[in-house]
């Protein structure tokens, strides 16, 4: 195999390996449920991405919703889930004290092993309710619009300074 060949093969396979990883889960309180957001760095298309999330609770892993083991049933009506390109977004309806727990994200591709994960412990009374989504905090690279287009205007005479 030429050596070229197989270093872009391998920079290929660790770029895809590295690009799943969880950068943060974080819960709060929607009315009466209870939101994970999982966000994660992406390099693939998020429909290759195997997913799992659990609650663990008195030494017992509960599965809530997964593409790699089977939910329990107890938790498939009160389950929501979205998928978007850099983050998975489970709610869970009828939150309770109950439900209360050490919540896991955990991502994987299809066949790669080890897979990624990451914890939050969720308390009721500790919980935060959701707050709207910011813009600033989604991306701030329309800021640089105004600034990089500001000489081009000044240069077309539609803005002295």
């Amino acid at each position: 195999m030429n050596p070229a060949i197989g270093i872009t093969l391998l920079l290929t396979v660790l770029q895809v390996a590295s690009g799943q990883k969880v950068t943060s889960l974080t819960a709060c309180l929607v009315d009466q449920s209870l939101r994970l957001d999982c966000r994660h760095e992406n390099t693939t298309a998020s429909s290759s991405i195997q997913y799992e999330f659990s609650l663990t609770r008195d030494s017992k892993k509960h599965v809530l919703i997964s593409t790699v083991g089977v939910p329990e049933h107890t938790y498939r009506s009160r389950t929501n889930f979205t998928n978007k390109y850099n983050m998975k977004v489970l709610y869970l309806s009828g939150f309770t004290t109950k439900d209360e727990g050490l919540y896991t994200c955990e991502l994987r591709l299809s066949s790669q092993q080890p897979s990624f994960s990451k914890n939050v412990t969720v308390l009721r009374d500790k919980l935060v309710k959701c707050g709207g989504t910011s813009l600033l905090a989604q991306s701030t690279s329309w800021l640089l619009l105004p600034l990089l287009s500001l000489p081009l205007l000044q240069g077309m005479d539609f803005i002295s300074l």
